[in-house]
């Protein structure tokens, strides 16, 4: 008896880890400009090739970054991107940001300096 209420306490156990979630790809990029400070209002975009990249087609994943220089862009590939961030008159083009290939269901994390 003491058996079952231990396999029943397992599998309830195990039925509710599978009930939840799992982390689906993420990249957390955070934004910064010449003097290290975070900005706000940062477009963010994704490319999976180079050549998206420097024609700005086929964007992959957007976002504007937040208050604290942040943009959280869910749902991706775990593929490396090309990222270009643009405000104003500044932006990264040219320097090729390339993140590293993103670890699947994980939440990644890049730094980005925009001039």
């Amino acid at each position: 008896m003491k058996r079952s209420f231990k396999f029943l306490g397992a599998a309830a156990v195990l039925l509710v880890a599978m009930s939840f979630q799992i982390i689906k790809t993420q990249l957390t990029v955070t934004i910064r400009n010449e003097l290290g400070n975070t900005e706000q209002g940062v477009s963010v975009q994704l490319f999976e090739t180079e050549e998206d990249y420097k024609n700005e087609t086929n964007v992959a994943a957007q976002g504007v970054t937040d208050a604290k220089g942040v943009v959280k862009l869910k749902d991706l590939k775990a593929t490396s991107y090309f990222v270009l961030a643009k405000k104003d008159d500044k932006d990264n083009f040219g320097g090729g940001e390339q993140t590293g290939k993103l670890e699947a269901n994980r939440i990644n994390k890049v730094t980005v300096v925009i001039q």
